[in-house]
């Protein structure tokens, strides 16, 4: 018999309107459990409780914020096996990836811990004698996070951890696809003595509780990373009733290989961008641009690296490449793998459906080559284990062609040139920028966010996340 998981709204674990079932995609036979299904009406009720609990919060001592957000990051660091493995059961992720997800999470809750004890005003002298200026950070209030499906854990708590350490109440909308993730993060965080609805979970579809999210005038911020079209709906709506946005969306990531690479270096940023996380990555590098001197030679490596990779289970160990996410997803990667073969380009390996020994959603690493930039699967995102080479004749023609697309996520180039690199670094039209390094992988200590179509807003992650959660207020002071 399967475990009911509930929302928590102002405190309280309560029921939704309905429950849907989460299955494991290595083995859809393997039912994690049933899930609650907010309502409409909860939304409200939750956003009622979140205002009324962030005005207790936010008058919290530093040292009181400072303790519950690290009890949080220190539980997490203690269940990082099992938190990894429920991951990994609910996503499809391999256990390593899994786990060290949970892990970074826990980095998340204890910077953001620190960071409350950092909170510094400035003062400054007028321009007007006797009068003296200070500008302070005060909470922006009540934050609608939505998270994506691909990070259970961590793409949340990049969000929900900043914004409780800077003062805010958080309403957490996670996406249906990873539920069981959502409740144990909740489970740790309910534990914690926060003012009832500072914090609330919930669960439950885009096109009703999240709808009703995003357009609610009584929110002060909505933090969401998600596809482009959805992202496009939330800055409507938001803007709408003039409410704080963040988005961070799609992207169409390059790794550029030069003429001086190492190829074997070049190959293994090529698996870690493109195929780990089974290539369901905002980071990953779908497009490897590979200069003409060096292409046949890349392919050829790079096929042997696919040809080792391990597909399975995604707890068994020695796994590399997990399932996709859903049946749904894997309907989509082999559609784009047709269209793809239709407008020209050449399948260099993979692109089939794999049968293991329990019924998941498996599916081979793929790559194409002859691949031109303006093809369908080079120009929007497919969010799966499938890359694709480029050939272009120089350097020159590397960087014009990574420019050449709608997002600006992140880009990388594998050079021994620092020439080459620092005129890479330079012109590269993307919010990140990887020298000899795979394109996916980030720290959390800085600046996260893209350009064109792939973000939104003020940036994520470091520091940087207080341009969002917080709001300035200048103080002119004349004394008497």
């Amino acid at each position: 018999m399967s475990h009911s998981y509930p929302l928590f709204i102002a405190g309280q674990w309560l029921a939704g309107e309905s429950t849907i079932a989460n299955h494991n995609p290595s083995d859809t036979s393997d039912l994690i459990g049933d899930y609650a299904q907010a309502s409409v009406a909860q939304v409200g009720e939750a956003i009622a409780a979140a205002r009324q609990g962030q005005r207790e919060w936010a008058k919290t001592g530093l040292e009181k914020r400072y303790a519950v957000l690290m009890a949080i990051g220190d539980e997490l660091v203690a269940r990082k096996d099992e938190l990894g493995r429920l991951l990994s059961r609910e996503e499809g992720k391999p256990l390593a990836e899994g786990v060290g997800e949970v892990y970074r999470s826990a980095q998340f809750f204890h910077y953001y811990a620190a960071e409350v004890l950092r909170q510094i005003d400035e003062r400054v002298d007028s321009v007007r004698p006797g009068v003296e200026v200070e500008t302070r950070r005060e909470p922006v209030g009540v934050v609608g996070v939505i998270s994506p499906w691909n990070f259970p854990m961590a793409t949340a708590v990049w969000k929900i951890a900043p914004a409780l350490a800077f003062g805010n109440a958080v309403i957490f909308k996670p996406a249906n696809l990873v539920p069981a993730s959502a409740c144990a993060l909740t489970e740790i965080i309910s534990r914690q003595s926060l003012p009832a609805g500072t914090f609330n979970l919930l669960m439950g579809p885009g096109s009703s509780v999240g709808d009703a999210l995003i357009s609610s005038p009584d929110i002060d911020a909505l933090s969401f990373t998600g596809s482009l079209e959805v992202g496009k709906r939330v800055a409507a709506a938001t803007a709408g009733n003039l409410v704080k946005c963040q988005l961070e969306m799609g992207s169409k990531n390059a790794l550029i290989v030069a003429d001086d690479a190492d190829l074997d270096l070049a190959v293994e940023a090529a698996f870690a961008g493109a195929y780990s996380g089974t290539g369901q990555k905002c980071t990953a590098s779908s497009r490897l641009i590979v200069t003409a001197a060096v292409h046949d030679a890349f392919i050829e490596k790079l096929i042997a690296r696919l040809d080792r990779a391990t597909v399975g289970h995604a707890l068994t160990e020695g796994v590399q490449i997990g399932p996709v996410a859903d049946a749904r997803q894997l309907e989509s990667n082999l559609a784009w793998i047709e269209r793809a073969k239709e407008q020209g380009a050449t399948l260099a390996f993979g692109g089939e459906r794999l049968e293991r020994d329990t019924q998941g959603y498996y599916m081979a690493p793929t790559l194409f080559t002859e691949t031109t930039n303006d093809m369908a699967i080079n120009r929007e995102e497919v969010f799966g284990p499938i890359a694709c080479v480029i050939r272009v004749a120089d350097a020159e023609e590397a960087i014009e062609t990574l420019n050449d697309t709608n997002f600006g996520l992140t880009a990388g180039i594998i050079t021994n040139s620092l020439k080459l690199a620092s005129q890479f670094k330079a012109r590269a039209e993307t919010g990140c920028v990887m020298v000899n390094l795979a394109t996916a992988g980030t720290d959390y200590h800085v600046p996260f966010g893209g350009r064109k179509d792939s973000s939104f807003g003020p940036r994520e992650q470091g520091r940087y996340a207080r341009e969002f959660y917080t709001v300035v207020k200048t103080c002119y002071v004349k004394a008497n």
